[in-house]
């Protein structure tokens, strides 16, 4: 991220009841430290996780809570923050303030400013698992995200993984450093989004082949440089699935996600997806599968270890580049490597028919991690990019992405 992105930007930031709400503090700190301005709401749940003395020594401002304070009502504090602010966030957004904003309550002061508000909302929910699967809150989410122009909500996360409840699964709120991410992307698009009415479709993540009801082939891949190029491409404008294998991350804001386990699914899911202008596979997907799937868990025996006969799995990069009706304007691999990774990116290049690889050495701690190098192959040359954050690399992918569509016009 960049270190002074919001610089004269102002946050208008909503603070829900739940345990997240500690999270809150950190996000008006990396806020300011991004050079933004920070005004808080407080609700009176959120006030019994944090304080409000906390978040006005933080954001420099006092904290809003009640719909009817003077102070506030005489300058009709609801209608003047929602004016002030360039981007309204919710986090923690609760299944209360998801609710109400989706059916147009307003009975305090968070849930009247996200009526009266005229400028981009994004939501980070964080609840019980049992809670987010709800099919009212899916279904309160999904009328958020439909609702047309400025008022269509866009969302970050939740992430899966355990909870306060001492339940796993998603709900999670994203952590600060990604809703400082989205709040930049979404205050970036706003200045400019070069690719508004391109479609691009991403894949990400591992495949996980099976090989009987428990166990699997699959691989490292933690799915962060796929995901963090689908939000970069977004960000510019883009209209962009992600088909994601298993991985614990969380949607990235204005991206709608296809979740997949096996080559044969993801290969389905992405050709399902064309045609496309701009096709990025970025997946670590799986050479190989099992011939046979046993159907009961193979036990251990007196015969040692059992033989698996192995088959090819598609080879879903080659499939999409090859020429066609519905062949992507710019079709975009990856090439992750141990050694001699200039040479592999280039051979790669040549054997899988696509425009560019994304070459990078995963022998340096790049599983998982949130930094990355890598090397740009195309016919024209090859580019060293320095380490750097996945999401500064998914941004200079995703603008370069828009230079060749603006030179190929």
């Amino acid at each position: 991220m960049d270190s002074r992105a919001l610089t004269h930007r102002k946050i208008l930031l909503i603070i829900g009841g739940g345990i997240a709400a500690y999270k809150a503090l950190e996000l008006v700190r990396l806020i300011a430290k991004a050079g933004g301005q920070t005004r808080v709401i407080l609700t009176e749940s959120g006030a019994e996780f944090v304080t409000p003395l906390s978040l006005a020594a933080l954001s420099g401002h006092p904290v809003r809570a009640g719909l009817f304070h003077p102070d506030d009502e005489t300058s009709m504090g609801h209608i003047e923050l929602s004016r002030w602010a360039d981007l309204v966030v919710v986090a923690p957004a609760t299944a209360g303030l998801i609710a109400k904003a989706a059916n147009g309550l307003a009975d305090d002061l968070a849930s009247t400013t996200l009526i009266a508000t005229d400028k981009r909302v994004l939501l980070a929910p964080a609840m019980n698992v049992r809670m987010w699967e709800h099919p009212a809150v899916q279904a309160n989410m999904e009328r958020l995200k439909a609702f047309p122009g400025l008022h269509g909500v866009a969302v970050v996360g939740p992430d899966s993984g355990e909870m306060a409840c001492g339940e796993f699964g998603p709900g999670r709120m994203a952590e600060p450093a990604a809703i400082l991410d989205a709040i930049e992307g979404l205050l970036a698009g706003a200045a400019g989004r070069p690719l508004t009415g391109r479609k691009a479709v991403v894949t990400a993540g591992p495949t996980f082949e099976p090989i009987d009801p428990v166990r699997g082939l699959t691989n490292r891949s933690s799915g962060k440089q796929g995901y963090a190029i689908a939000a970069a491409l977004a960000e510019l404008g883009a209209e962009v699935t992600l088909v994601s294998g298993p991985t614990a991350l969380g949607a990235p804001t204005g991206v709608t996600r296809i979740d997949v386990e096996s080559a044969l699914e993801m290969q389905a899911a992405t050709q399902g997806q064309l045609p496309a202008d701009i096709a990025v596979l970025s997946a670590a997907v799986a050479d190989w599968r099992v011939d046979t799937i046993a159907g009961g868990k193979i036990k251990k025996g007196p015969g040692g270890p059992p033989t698996l006969a192995l088959i090819e799995n598609p080879d879903i990069l080659a499939g999409i580049a090859a020429p066609g009706p519905n062949r992507p304007a710019l079709v975009i691999g990856f090439a992750a490597e141990t050694t001699d990774l200039e040479a592999n990116a280039r051979a790669k290049l040549s054997r899988k028919g696509c425009d560019w690889i994304i070459g990078n050495d995963v022998s340096d701690e790049v599983f998982g991690s949130d930094g990355n190098a890598v090397l740009l192959v195309t016919a024209e040359g090859t580019e060293a990019w320095p380490r750097q954050s996945k999401t500064a690399i998914a941004r200079a992918v995703a603008a370069r992405i828009a230079d060749q569509f603006k030179a190929s016009e």
